[in-house]
């Protein structure tokens, strides 16, 4: 990650209040809290209910992400715990056991010296005691990170004893030495005997790939280099093994973020399909893949851990560098959430080719009552009001069959909206013509600003079979939306002065014959249960218990 700042915000947090109530500062006064999560208010009129969002301040990318053989996932992000814009980097934590419920841990690592960040990374666990940290033991822990200082940017690591809860710097740090201050990000997985990291030489549009017995000592392997789209920077690569749809056999896919020149403006990720033998990463072809449509989804990181054969699970940072810094949620004391948790894998596209599907990890866990469903909504339109849930989120999905040839006006639309202010958020797709999706956030006014673009749209052919499916998460603030059973994906924030609590779902212009079936549900609160008699959420309050200084070990 690199810190961006487009238009500079102003507020003040009190260092004892939950929510924002001034003006004048970016900051708080209050020390950085250790050995102890940090409470939060998720009452606000923004603040997401099935997304995780940190407590307080200013969150960006995730790091560090992996499941345990406990069964939890463990989820670090780029945070600063004193200020609602980017800076002061440190690596918050938070805890999950179904990837919706999340449990605020306290600040896992932070930086040695007021003159230093803790930027990007990755966490492995070292069940083998490669590199000897953990004589006795299986689930020990190592965090690898960019340590970002005034003259340069080199790679450290810490190990965890506790399972990834705190962690002891090691003493003969840097692991990776440099006289870049533009080298960072190193994302590590295990392949067959050997440690391997790809990291961003970022401004050289190098990913550099490392490989190591120990994690200790790391040798260069090979580059991949300018390929795809390369905006002015590469970021945050990630490399994975994923399940290809239909096929016993993986694939491997390097995702690379762009920061900023996005086509869009600003930050989004790319990926590449290919094949890798340990050193060398080989894609199948030359073409630059977009992850995501729209203009809310960067720097995805993949959990380590998975199942080797299960799809690959991925969160990412659901804003984008343009305006992150100035959107209205630091009114109610917090800036950026993430995306849905995802599982992915590869699909075979005709006339495309490979392809990546992203789709909502499963959503039983926040899952509510159905408010509204149709097995016959072809050419037809359906209200829902939704005023009454509480969590002012829904699920929704439609199923179309029988479109082909479908004229150019044959269309399946949503629009979400508030009866007080006649504010909108809609989205569509067109069964003839190009086959175009689109996405309009441009009719919600709690939000301006130049580079808040709008308008989003994707073309998605329809299957030759006629066959059509489209879902979707709104969420407070933020909404994403699954085109074709996932092949394509579009992640937007958006900002209503009044809660949009009106869903109404149509088709027009079909052929005889084509049926639509759509379904309503509502999503619970994952917060709600957590919060406190005065409506906070304390997170990990046994955690302090007995927990001395941990910036001593830093």
């Amino acid at each position: 990650m690199r810190l961006w700042t487009t238009l500079p915000t102003t507020v003040l947090l009190a260092a004892s209040a939950a929510r924002a109530q001034d003006s004048t500062s970016v900051s708080s006064s209050a020390p950085v809290p250790t050995g102890t999560s940090i409470s939060g208010d998720y009452g606000g009129a923004y603040r997401p209910q099935v997304h995780f969002s940190p407590p307080l301040y200013f969150m960006n990318d995730p790091n560090g992400m992996f499941l345990d053989s406990n069964g939890t996932y463990h989820l670090y992000y780029q945070y600063n715990p004193t200020g609602l814009v980017a800076g002061n980097q440190h690596w918050g934590h938070a805890t999950t056991t179904d990837l919706y419920h999340w449990v605020n841990q306290p600040i896992a690592i932070f930086p040695p010296n007021n003159d230093s960040q803790i930027f990007s990374g990755s966490a492995v666990v070292d069940a083998n005691n490669t590199s000897g940290f953990f004589p006795n033991q299986n689930n020990g822990v190592v965090a690898i990170y960019t340590l970002n200082t005034p003259t340069a940017q080199v790679q450290e690591i810490a190990y965890s004893h506790d399972g990834g809860y705190t962690f002891t710097r090691y003493a003969e740090n840097p692991v990776i030495n440099s006289t870049s201050t533009q080298f960072r990000d190193p994302k590590v997985i295990w392949y067959e005997d050997h440690w391997v990291m790809v990291i961003a030489y970022s401004q050289d549009f190098v990913i550099g790939i490392y490989t190591s017995p120990d994690l200790k000592t790391w040798s260069h392997a090979s580059n991949f280099s300018h390929h795809g789209l390369l905006g002015l920077q590469y970021e945050c690569p990630n490399l994975v093994k994923m399940p290809v749809e239909g096929s016993d056999e993986g694939m491997y896919v390097l995702t690379i973020s762009i920061n900023p020149g996005a086509p869009l403006g600003g930050s989004i990720t790319e990926y590449f399909p290919g094949t890798f033998n340990g050193t060398h990463f080989t894609p199948v072809d030359n073409a630059a893949r977009i992850a995501d449509f729209a203009k809310d989804n960067y720097a995805g990181q993949f959990f380590s851990g998975i199942p080797d054969g299960d799809d690959a699970v991925s969160i990412a940072w659901a804003s984008n560098w343009q305006y992150t810094q100035d959107v209205p949620t630091a009114q109610e004391g917090w800036r950026s959430a993430m995306s849905l948790p995802r599982r992915n894998f590869l699909r075979n596209v005709t006339r495309i080719g490979w392809d990546l599907v992203s789709l909502p990890y499963d959503l039983s866990p926040v899952l509510g009552d159905q408010l509204a469903s149709s097995a016959d909504l072809a050419n037809s339109t359906l209200t829902v009001d939704y005023s009454a849930v509480s969590s002012n989120a829904l699920y929704f999905e439609a199923n179309v069959t029988g479109a082909s040839g479908a004229s150019a006006g044959a269309t399946f639309n949503f629009t979400l909206s508030s009866p007080v202010s006649g504010e909108s958020l809609r989205g569509g797709y067109y069964f003839g013509g190009d086959n175009g999706f689109f996405l309009d956030r441009g009719r919600v006014r709690g939000y301006d600003n130049p580079f808040f673009t709008d308008k989003f749209s994707t073309s998605a052919l329809l299957r030759p079979d006629g066959t059509w499916t489209f879902a979707a998460v709104v969420d407070r603030s933020i909404i994403e939306v699954f085109v074709d059973e996932g092949a394509y994906s579009g992640t937007a924030t958006f900002f209503a002065t009044q809660p949009l609590t009106l869903l109404t779902l149509a088709s027009a212009d079909l052929p005889d014959g084509a049926a639509v079936s759509v379904e309503v549900r509502a999503l619970k609160s994952a917060w709600k249960e957590e919060e406190n008699g005065q409506g906070v959420v304390l997170g990990n309050v046994t955690a302090a218990e007995g927990v001395h200084d941990r910036r001593d070990e830093f």
